[in-house]
């Protein structure tokens, strides 16, 4: 396993060793050997694990290279290039193992039972001299250094021939466990990896090293098994659920026009296609609760594309709500059928558009007139609209419902708003609504809020100007007075005074405050300039003061 990620076992495996060995180099002999045979027991146990583990691995292997050998197959012969390489060394080292064991205590030695170790009947498992001769050599050229060059070599195949750089963590876990590097000596000095991990032991630590390296060899098949069994599912999504999905372009179209939706599996294997029926399908609830399907009666099969997708089309030829359904069979992990059922509904209408003012039922000249246009079942940004005798623009009107905005050009002739949709891909044209085009109506110019009548002369001469006020009106519109004038008659002469905006002068109030009871007060030649821009002459305010 990479460094860092050691199960509890193999630490403990690692520890003992370091403490057995320091054990040895006191002399503590009868102790030591003991305590190996403990530790032989242990990586027995650990490598049946890994065995068992690696067996259920192939087995994963096969199945999945046997219901899709498109995906799986390569997969599946490297795994099996790595279990025999592996088998390779193992057996190898197995070799020495037997050999060692065989030269100690004689051909007819209890500790084999076939190629297996029984280390509690091996006799001499403190022999000091066997292990070197057949390992190390008096001339530094014995069997250690073919298991070092035939691990080195398995080595750098699984990573520069498997691994290939895809997986970093599998690399430095293979190159940590297989590693064959120097070593330090118990006196401090550089040895090489034979002499530092197999000279001077006795036959109980050899057969403990050489084991200890069969593990090695198993844990690192592991590594690189889970690595390519990985693979295979390595550019699927991973689901938890499988439903059938029914995707229509709109749930509404008109008539004479094409609906038309994608039916598929929501969770699938681009490398397996499933069989989509279109029809009436039968219900079955199994003994143990579970529910089966199967098409009966008339039906029909979906053309598949490459992505799995069935695509239904069916032509509008009934007003209403339209209702399919239908199957998605497709193959499990066992190789069983599996069917999904599925059912969509979708609603036909005549082909008809809704243009709408959302003030009134006219369209005012120099201003923009909110407006409505919709298409049911369309999406706005798929609508386009035009206008004669204006203009039309997408946007709305503040203060006002609508996404669109008219403004009419010419008085005397009326405004048309054409639309057109875009419906499954065409563009669909509906007939012109007409609308008359009028002018904003004139405001009401106000003295003290009023426009007749009696006003006392210190109310009169509070007010800060003349407002013109538009009554009755949907459209919040603002006009500004530009210009009135105020007029009385005093000792049988007109006197009046000119603003040129809508406050109230200097002069002006002089001749208001000159007036006695009874007196009238005219307010005449009012201008207001209107929102469409154009000058507006009001009507006079003729009031008396009381």
């Amino acid at each position: 396993m990479a460094k860092g990620k050691e199960t509890p076992r193999q630490k403990m495996i690692g520890m003992m060793y370091l403490i057995l060995t320091a054990m040895l180099a006191l002399n503590v002999s009868k102790e030591a050997v003991d305590a190996f045979a403990k530790v032989e027991k242990g990586l027995e146990k650990t490598l049946a694990n890994y065995v068992q583990k690696n067996n259920e691995i192939y087995k994963e292997f096969d199945r999945a290279a046997a219901e899709n050998p498109t995906k799986a197959g390569e997969w599946r012969r490297k795994a099996y290039e790595v279990k025999q390489r592996a088998d390779e060394v193992y057996e190898y080292v197995q070799d020495l193992k037997i050999e060692i064991i065989r030269k100690a205590d004689g051909e007819d030695t209890d500790g084999l039972r076939g190629r297996t170790v029984i280390i509690d009947s091996v006799k001499k498992y403190d022999e000091n001299n066997v292990p070197s001769e057949v390992m190390i050599g008096a001339n530094h050229d014995q069997k250690a250094y073919a298991l070092r060059a035939l691990i080195d070599e398995y080595r750098t195949w699984l990573v520069n021939d498997i691994i290939q750089g895809e997986n970093v963590s599998v690399e430095q876990s293979i190159t940590e466990t297989l590693s064959t590097e120097p070593g330090l000596a118990p006196d401090g000095s550089v040895e090489q990896w034979e002499e530092n991990t197999l000279a001077e032991l006795p036959l109980i630590a050899a057969i403990v090293m050489l084991s200890k390296i069969q593990v090695d060899i198993r844990n690192s098949e592991t590594d690189v098994l889970m690595f390519l069994n990985d693979q295979i599912t390595a550019g699927d999504f991973k689901f938890t659920d499988i439903e059938a999905t029914v995707q229509a372009n709109s749930d509404y179209v008109m008539r004479g026009n094409a609906y038309e939706a994608e039916v598929f599996i929501a969770a699938s294997d681009t490398t397996k296609q499933p069989q989509i029926f279109i029809g009436n399908y039968r219900e079955t609830i199994n003994a143990d609760g579970t529910k089966t399907y199967e098409m009966v009666g008339d039906y029909t099969q979906l053309e598949v594309n490459d992505k799995g997708r069935g695509i239904y089309r069916r032509t509008a030829t009934s007003i209403g709500e339209q209702t399919y359904r239908g199957l998605i069979k497709l193959q499990a992990p066992d190789g069983s059928e599996v069917a999904y059922p599925f059912e969509k509904s979708y609603n036909v209408g005549a082909p008809n558009v809704i243009v709408s003012p959302t003030a009134m039922n006219v369209l005012y000249l120099g201003i923009d007139n909110p407006i409505d246009i919709s298409v049911p079942g369309v999406a706005s940004n798929l609508i386009q609209a035009s206008m004669s005798n204006g203009s039309i623009r997408r946007g709305s009107v503040p203060g006002y419902r609508g996404e669109w905005a008219a403004r009419p050009q010419d008085i005397g002739q009326s405004a048309s708003i054409n639309v057109s949709a875009t419906i499954n891909g065409e563009r669909m044209r509906f007939p012109p609504y007409e609308f008359r085009v009028q002018r904003i109506p004139d405001p009401v110019a106000k003295f003290a809020n009023m426009t007749e009548g009696n006003v006392a002369k210190n109310v009169a001469l509070a007010q800060p100007g003349v407002f013109a006020v538009l009554e009755n009106f949907l459209f919040d519109l603002e006009y500004t007075i530009t210009q009135f004038t105020v007029s009385i008659q005093q000792r049988g002469f007109d006197r009046s005074e000119t603003s040129n905006s809508n406050r109230i002068t200097q002069e002006q109030r002089s001749l208001i405050e000159s007036l006695n009871r009874g007196q009238k007060l005219s307010i005449i030649n009012i201008r207001a300039k209107a929102p469409d821009g154009t000058t507006r002459r009001l009507p006079p305010i003729i009031l008396t003061i009381n």
